[in-house]
């Protein structure tokens, strides 16, 4: 790799590389066009990083669209936070869904796996980033600490 890196952009080698990769592109393209799972799989694999990056994007900027650190330690620290806060939303709701799936089994209500596959940790609409927190000593707390289940009934 070291010799490779040390030739010339131009040389002949990394010409055949591109087209290599042209090839190998053209190849996936082709694929893509031709089988629908593969289509969805990307397409909910690409879903899934542009939720997160949402999620990431509404925690750390609250959408104003930059760090305004300028040292390279202050942004490692704000972007470790990013991902401290991210982290937790995420565990939070998975064990809100796991909570909400457990109450649903338990009720009778049938659970489709295929459903359970598409569930997506990475929602944050009912928590609040914006810096009103109301904090109150009466909460009605479960036995495991968590708030009680809004579960609707299916119509």
């Amino acid at each position: 790799m070291k010799k490779l890196s040390a030739y010339r952009q131009q040389n002949s080698l990394a010409a055949a590389l591109r087209e290599v990769g042209r090839i190998e592109r053209t190849l996936f393209t082709l694929r893509w066009f031709d089988d629908t799972d593969l289509r969805r799989t990307v397409t909910a694999e690409l879903n899934k990083g542009e939720a997160r990056n949402s999620l990431a994007r509404a925690v750390a900027f609250h959408r104003l669209g930059r760090f305004r650190d300028r040292g390279l330690e202050n942004q490692q620290t704000r972007a470790a936070a990013l991902n401290l806060v991210t982290a937790a939303i995420i565990l939070f709701n998975c064990r809100y869904l796991g909570r909400a799936v457990d109450e649903l089994r338990h009720r009778g209500t049938p659970v489709d796996p295929a459903m359970l596959s598409r569930l997506s940790p990475l929602g944050w609409d009912r928590i609040n980033l914006t810096g009103d927190y109301i904090w109150s000593e009466s909460l009605d707390l479960d036995a495991d600490g968590l708030m009680p289940l809004l579960i609707k009934p299916l119509p």
